[in-house]
């Protein structure tokens, strides 16, 4: 039941524009951990620039040593 969540800046995208989105995702999603594509999830959720800060202190430094891939920039 794997689960997506993913936070941004926010993008002008269209309907169109975030149904390919999860369409990539979901396609990764089963091809690397073999699940069904019912089983996934996956949440949109645009952060003001500004509010970056509280989910880089609460979702990404305390993960850091978890993260499959790591960002190339430091707050």
């Amino acid at each position: 039941m794997p689960h997506v969540d993913i936070k941004c800046f926010p993008r002008e995208l269209t309907d169109e524009q975030k149904s390919a989105l999860a369409a990539d995702i979901t396609a990764a999603i089963v091809r690397h951990l073999q699940s069904k594509e019912g089983s996934i999830s996956i949440a949109l959720n645009q952060v003001e620039p500004e509010a970056w800060q509280q989910v880089w202190n609460s979702e990404i430094a305390p993960q850091m040593d978890e993260l499959i891939k790591k960002p190339e920039y430091k707050m």
